[in-house]
């Protein structure tokens, strides 16, 4: 089975793990939360930091959440995370969802939020996560669509980031609209029973508005996604600083609202 042949777009630069850090069940992993009871063992695929990570552990305690991810220094986060929680039913390791390094049917649900948009092949990812999933588990899936994405007022410039985001991704092997290509990509790694839903971020008060539009302003120009924007001839650096500026703008504005829509599968093994 072929390792990953995509590139992170994000990278983990704090911009972006600031991002990361706000996710909880709650709010990035609602669909799921109703299949999950005491006792069940969890595959939390690209954890990051660990914030919903942790939230899975509390839910199926006492059961064993292995949360994997690519890259070893977020991983480190991720156990700190679990740590100041107090959770001793999480284990780590560092894992590629193409060659998960697990026997078949080793645990009852696996998950994986925004990963599937950055993988090189994620029918192969979906087929790899079934085969570690237990008969009658299931395979839960959650992913933005960046082609979606709306907001308000109009700014020509946030057009031009979103249209320089799905090149830069896209480059890079990966499918910044994957949200709406969920249910096909189940169906193609043979899952039969299915239920595909959609849910939404939204931020629109005045702290979510700063919030967001500063993550992006920075993550425009000083994360990895920046550094791959100018060396793939996407964009100057002149136009990046303008984007970010773009993004401030935004956030300025009292009215300024922005949708993040997302697709969500439950895939019954």
């Amino acid at each position: 089975m072929p390792k990953e042949t995509a590139v992170y777009t994000h990278g983990h630069h704090e911009s972006v793990l600031r991002s990361h850090r706000w996710r909880t069940a709650a709010n990035s992993a609602a669909y799921l939360i109703g299949e999950l009871s005491p006792g069940l063992d969890v595959l939390d695929v690209g954890c990051g930091p660990g914030t919903i990570t942790a939230d899975l552990a509390e839910l199926v305690a006492p059961g064993q959440v292995t949360a994997v991810d690519t890259a070893e220094g977020v991983l480190h986060q991720a156990r700190g995370t679990a740590a100041g929680r107090g959770l001793d039913n999480v284990r780590f390791a560092v894992a590629d969802v193409h060659a998960l390094d697990f026997p078949d049917d080793s645990f009852d649900v696996v998950h994986a939020h925004q990963v599937l948009q950055h993988v090189g092949d994620p029918v192969r990812a979906l087929r790899e996560m079934r085969r570690v999933c237990r008969p009658g588990g299931i395979v839960a899936a959650r992913d933005s669509d960046y082609g979606a994405f709306t907001w308000y007022p109009a700014i020509p410039a946030l057009d031009e980031w979103q249209h320089l985001y799905q090149r830069v991704a896209r480059a890079n092997g990966g499918e910044p609209d994957a949200g709406r290509r969920l249910l096909s990509g189940a169906r193609a790694a043979g899952f039969t029973d299915i239920t595909a839903t959609a849910a939404t971020w939204c931020f629109a008060t005045p702290a979510e508005r700063a919030w967001w539009s500063g993550l992006w302003a920075d993550r425009t120009t000083a994360s990895v996604y920046a550094k791959l924007a100018v060396e793939g001839g996407h964009a100057s650096a002149g136009q990046l600083a303008a984007i970010a500026d773009a993004w401030r703008e935004w956030g300025s504005q009292d009215d300024a609202w922005f949708m993040v829509p997302h697709g969500e599968v439950i895939c019954r093994a």
